[in-house]
């Protein structure tokens, strides 16, 4: 499926997750992203640096509570 990238309804099906780890297997020891992430309505996972994370690579995101993070962030 392809999406227009100036289609109104693009909003609906894409979010950003501002503390967000991105994991690339179930036991989340590879971590392949820690910061700001946007789903793509694909499935496809974009980092802040324009780079793109294919769904085969990303096993799962979690999503940090502000509380949660360390100084790092």
């Amino acid at each position: 499926m392809v999406f227009a990238s100036d289609t109104p309804l693009l909003g609906i099906f894409e979010w950003t997750i501002d503390h967000a780890v991105v994991y690339g297997d179930p036991e989340s020891e590879t971590v392949l992203h820690e910061g700001t992430v946007r789903v793509l309505p694909n499935g496809w996972v974009e980092v802040p640096s324009g780079r793109l994370l294919s769904p085969g690579a990303v096993h799962h995101i979690d999503q940090l509570s502000e509380s949660s993070q360390s100084d790092e962030f």
